[in-house]
């Protein structure tokens, strides 16, 4: 595996606000893919009071090979969750929330009428959301009921190139997942569609390129595109750390591609500044 730059050395500092913020969470009882993913923004993001909620428990009913999250047999999703989501979200001061979940194949619908419920939780608030939801198996009522319920934004991740699927996401399906965000376009026009990649896990330039393409033909409305970075020892290892001069063209290539809304950088994540690309 390839020594980790320079550039990819970020400090964490944990702040009274990060401290603040984990309080919050845990009197509340509840995950964020921030803790279970391990993600290196988490002190930036939690000091701005900004975290994603994970729904549905912290166990997945899948097994991707670059995701820090457990796999196995979850819980019972927990109905409660909804309105503890959406007090938190109230306590910490939100306008705009980010509610994600581990994949749940073991439910009928995936866990679509939790999403659905904990949006319009969030909105009787008078908060935004933006969804990033798993692909339900790429079942068309479960799309529906999310898309419903009107969030500000409907994400679903393909997270790598098509190629490499069978490596990275082996129970997922790039034309399935393209299919989802298709379907969310097509039942609400004016609603913002997302989508986000992670490279260096052996693609090409042009695979990126063409799975960029891919989302924007979907009818994607915004794309963020970050360096993969491995979790832990049982993930895929890194094959190659991209220069940020090259996240720079990629973000000139989306708006080429007609993307307006375009977020690229070697620690940009999905969930990454999320407010700021929906500001735009």
């Amino acid at each position: 595996m390839p020594k980790l730059p320079a550039w990819l050395r970020k400090r964490s500092s944990f702040s009274p606000e990060v401290h603040e913020l984990k309080t919050v969470l845990r009197a509340y009882g509840l995950h964020t893919v921030c803790e279970s993913a391990r993600c290196p923004n988490i002190s930036e993001c939690f000091g701005r009071k900004t975290a994603t909620f994970m729904i549905l428990g912290n166990i997945c009913t899948r097994n991707c090979r670059f995701c820090n999250i457990e796999s196995g047999k979850p819980m019972p999703p927990n109905r409660s969750e909804p309105d503890r989501v959406a007090d938190a979200a109230e306590a910490i001061g939100l306008r705009f929330a980010i509610v994600t979940s581990v994949t749940r194949d073991d439910l009928p619908d995936g866990g679509a009428a939790l999403f659905a419920k904990t949006v319009e939780a969030l909105k009787t608030r008078g908060i935004d959301a933006e969804v990033l939801v798993p692909d339900f198996t790429g079942d068309e009522r479960a799309v529906a009921a999310v898309v419903e319920s009107e969030p500000k934004v409907f994400a679903h991740n393909l997270e790598t190139v098509e190629r490499l699927y069978g490596r990275v996401r082996p129970q997922a399906s790039f034309a399935r997942s393209l299919s989802v965000l298709s379907l969310a376009k097509r039942m609400n026009p004016g609603m913002l569609v997302k989508t986000s990649l992670i490279i260096g896990l052996g693609e090409t330039k042009d695979e990126i390129v063409d799975a960029m393409r891919a989302a924007k033909d979907a009818g994607c409305d915004i794309i963020t595109v970050g360096q993969y970075l491995r979790p832990n020892r049982n993930c895929l290892p890194v094959e190659r750390y991209w220069q940020p001069e090259f996240f720079a063209e990629l973000e000139m290539i989306a708006r080429e591609i007609g993307f307006q809304r375009v977020l690229c950088g070697p620690y940009v994540r999905s969930s990454y500044l999320a407010e700021t690309l929906v500001e735009r």
